[in-house]
């Protein structure tokens, strides 16, 4: 199957090719990288990198949303991202910030972020519909259900992709009613939250049912369980092979965006991947 072309933009994207927002984790608990990037200087290096490997986003978060992680403060989240943003903004990078908490989206907005990228869909702070809307920026909707400490707990489903493809229909539903544009939001599937590793496989299979809501599909598998249930890697950081192929799979059923730790590498996969469509 051909990479099919697109007269589609988001966030100031063209996504008539493959897109890439590298991970940028100041935390020091994050699944895969966590304390890769603590500490101002060597996240904001880490951004410059990745931007410099062909990152088209960094996506900078200051929370930890693996299973179980408890929840920081919008304080201690803001202290550990803003100077960054504030820094790769300055660089001219395009800066997505990975937050759930409306005061550190204002904040991150006001700092030099571009994007929004929620993995409540903007329903864990009910004011963060309302910052979106007012600032008109580009949201990436995620799908989740419960938080971080709860979620494997709500990893029942009948029918996965039926089920979020309609859940993320409502937070879809739910920002349009706030006032936010159809043209600012992105769609995320939450691979790997609230999902156990058969369900994440599931969705990957079924992202065309996903992508036909008519939305651009961000997608992160990068380093994911699922990959290492199916490779038999029970170390995140040995899942390179693993993320590339399903990332390649992820664009073929209708994925825009990939979410990388590895964006060197991911970039090259792409590359080439494309080239030898021509």
């Amino acid at each position: 199957m051909m990479p099919s072309d697109s007269d589609t933009k988001w966030a100031g994207l063209t996504l008539d090719q493959p897109r890439v927002m590298g991970i940028l984790n100041v935390t020091p608990d994050s699944f895969s990288d966590g304390g890769s990037h603590v500490g101002v200087d060597n996240a904001i290096a880490a951004g410059l990198a990745m931007a410099e490997a062909g990152a088209d986003i960094v996506d900078v978060g200051g929370e930890s949303t693996r299973p179980g992680a408890d929840q920081v403060s919008a304080e201690t989240e803001q202290a550990r991202i803003l100077p960054v943003i504030r820094a790769l903004a300055a660089a001219d990078i395009r800066i997505s910030v990975d937050t759930r908490n409306a005061s550190t989206m204002r904040a991150a907005l006001g700092a030099g972020a571009t994007i929004i990228n929620d993995i409540s869909g903007l329903s864990y702070d009910p004011r963060s519909l309302g910052v979106v809307a007012e600032h008109g920026c580009p949201v990436v909707l995620m799908h989740m259900r419960g938080t971080p400490a709860t979620m494997n707990g709500e990893a029942v489903y009948r029918d996965v992709v039926t089920e979020v493809r309609a859940e993320l229909a409502n937070r879809v539903d739910a920002a349009l009613a706030a006032g936010i544009r159809r043209d600012r939001i992105a769609i995320d599937p939450g691979l790997g939250f609230a999902k156990d590793a058969t369900h994440s496989v599931a969705v990957l299979r079924g992202l065309g049912t996903l992508a036909d809501l008519g939305y651009p599909m961000l997608v992160g598998l990068s380093r994911k369980r699922f990959i290492g249930a199916l490779s038999e890697e029970r170390r995140p950081d040995q899942r390179l092979g693993g993320s590339l192929a399903a990332g390649l799979f992820a664009i073929l059923r209708g994925a825009s965006i990939l979410r990388v730790h590895d964006v060197r590498e991911t970039v090259q996969a792409i590359r080439v991947w494309r080239a030898l469509f021509e």
